[in-house]
């Protein structure tokens, strides 16, 4: 099961950040995970948020530019060598990573992994063979 990412292009200007991150604040959503890409003129916020439905829509109120994706979101054990474990069966099962980050939760000695891939099923299906579930949203506690 995917979970719902928002991508936020920001200007990349002092104080930008906090004021997003203000706004969600003040409207009660609680970000759960959170990654920035930037280049000279702008930036790329993705966060993963309790409520995806509710922040586009208090973003977009604001005059945000943002898309929402379906990222899948992975519990690894927290120790060593997990994520490295992870990586080798996305490398053998020919699965192309855009880009990763962890979420903030951390539940049960599991550490989370967000992953953004070329090809979705083929990532669900080759986890599935290898007996691990996709976090699922309710998990999370993500609406």
């Amino acid at each position: 099961m995917n979970v719902n990412q928002i991508s936020v292009f920001l200007e990349n200007r002092t104080g930008q950040l906090a004021e997003t991150t203000r706004l969600l604040a003040n409207q009660g959503i609680d970000i759960r995970a959170i990654n920035i890409a930037e280049t000279a003129d702008y930036g790329v916020l993705r966060m993963i948020v309790d409520d995806a439905e509710k922040t586009a829509n208090i973003l977009l109120t604001h005059g945000c530019i943002l898309n929402m994706t379906p990222v899948t979101v992975v519990g690894l054990l927290d120790k060593p060598a997990s994520l490295a474990n992870l990586l080798d069966i996305f490398t053998e099962g020919g699965i192309d990573i855009e880009y990763m980050y962890a979420l903030f939760t951390h539940v049960k000695g599991k550490a989370y992994m967000v992953f953004r891939v070329t090809d979705d099923e083929k990532l669900n299906n080759l986890l599935a063979k290898n007996g691990i579930a996709p976090v699922t949203k309710e998990e999370l506690g993500l609406k």
